[in-house]
């Protein structure tokens, strides 16, 4: 039973103050059954004979099995992608369809190592997202079209960066930034080549040097160069996704799922924290109820204890986390009271990764 530790936090929230205006209301219907993540055995390929390439769309989404997509799914296997539009274009069914067969996403220039390849499709895993399922990043398998193997861009690696802290932002064919070639997501990385007036030069895994606007991202030698975060950096990059609709598997400003968000939200404050909302759980630092601080996380699990969900808590009683879609509603980005969560009875701890 997970009732006294669910009590014990709920008797030290219930003397914080109330945040009632930051509350949004979570749908009443039962989410889906979240599909179990856990270490499955490698697919064909030995790491002897992998290869390195590196994400050349907005963000790649991973699939369970190759070949799975649907033709609604057009616009996020193919390149370019629009995933604004594919979300978007979804409808309840056609989402929750989603659910167990996509892995995850990795956004423009991530490296990734390419283990196998079947009817032109990759088989990688991602740098950047730890997981306990395979030492070199997430696994999944992603359309070929969406992998560079150009080994150009990989000498770039050890050079400044420059992170992009715009929810999204523009990459430009000119340092005018005139013409606008595709857009790009909070914490992608890309080398940097130099400067022009308020632009970035940047290298590109598949179009050479392009243009970010200097106010849309920050430069920094190294990743350990990245400042620090408190609680309320991360709760204030949190909480620019209030009503962002959910996707599974999501980790990009086009759509996230829990654990995605809180990764990504880590990242791009330099911390880097696994992918997964039960390999989270297992990381972090136990945090005793009463004592929880912005920025913590907060876990649920079923009954067998497998770890399903969490989010962040913002302070005073509230969390803000991206839930499961319902069978009968879209869910979104939401702050709630911690209390009022719809998975609070299965509460099961807290975790702290600053």
């Amino acid at each position: 039973m997970r009732t006294p530790p669910l009590r014990r936090l709920l008797s030290v929230l219930a003397v914080a103050p109330t945040l009632a205006a930051l509350a949004l209301a979570g749908p009443s219907a039962a989410a889906p059954a979240p599909v179990d993540r856990t270490p499955r055995a490698a697919t064909a390929g030995s790491h002897a004979t992998a290869t390195v390439g590196y994400v050349d769309v907005a963000a790649a989404t991973l699939w369970v099995d190759p070949n799975k997509d649907r033709k609604v799914d057009a616009d996020a296997t193919g390149n370019p992608v629009d995933l604004r539009a594919w979300t978007d274009g979804l409808t309840i069914d056609q989402r929750l369809w989603l659910v167990g067969e996509l892995e995850t996403q990795a956004l423009y220039g991530t490296k990734v190592t390419i283990l196998d390849h079947k009817n032109g499709w990759s088989y990688v895993a991602v740098d950047g997202q730890p997981t306990p399922r395979n030492p070199l990043g997430y696994p999944g398998w992603v359309p070929d079209v969406q992998i560079s193997t150009d080994p150009a861009f990989g000498q770039y690696t050890g050079q400044p960066f420059a992170l992009v802290t715009a929810t999204t932002t523009g990459l430009y064919d000119d340092a005018a930034r005139t013409h606008r070639s595709m857009d790009v997501a909070l914490d992608t990385r890309l080398p940097v080549l130099g400067h022009d007036g308020s632009s970035i030069e940047v290298a590109t895994p598949d179009r050479g040097p392009a243009y970010l606007d200097e106010s849309a991202a920050a430069v920094y030698d190294t990743a350990a160069d990245i400042p620090a975060p408190t609680g309320a950096d991360l709760v204030a990059t949190a909480k620019r996704y209030v009503g962002l609709p959910y996707v599974w598997a999501g980790t990009s400003s086009w759509g996230f799922d829990c654990s995605g968000f809180t990764h990504t939200v880590y990242d791009v404050h330099g911390v880097t924290i696994p992918r997964d909302a039960d390999a989270q759980y297992a990381a972090g630092t136990p945090v005793a109820d009463s004592d929880l601080q912005p920025g913590d996380l907060l876990f649920y699990a079923h009954d067998n204890g497998y770890v399903h969900h969490v989010g962040m808590y913002l302070g005073d009683g509230y969390e803000i986390d991206a839930p499961n879609n319902t069978s009968t509603e879209i869910s979104t980005v939401e702050i709630v009271k911690v209390a009022e969560h719809r998975y609070a009875d299965e509460y099961v701890g807290a975790r702290r990764f600053l």
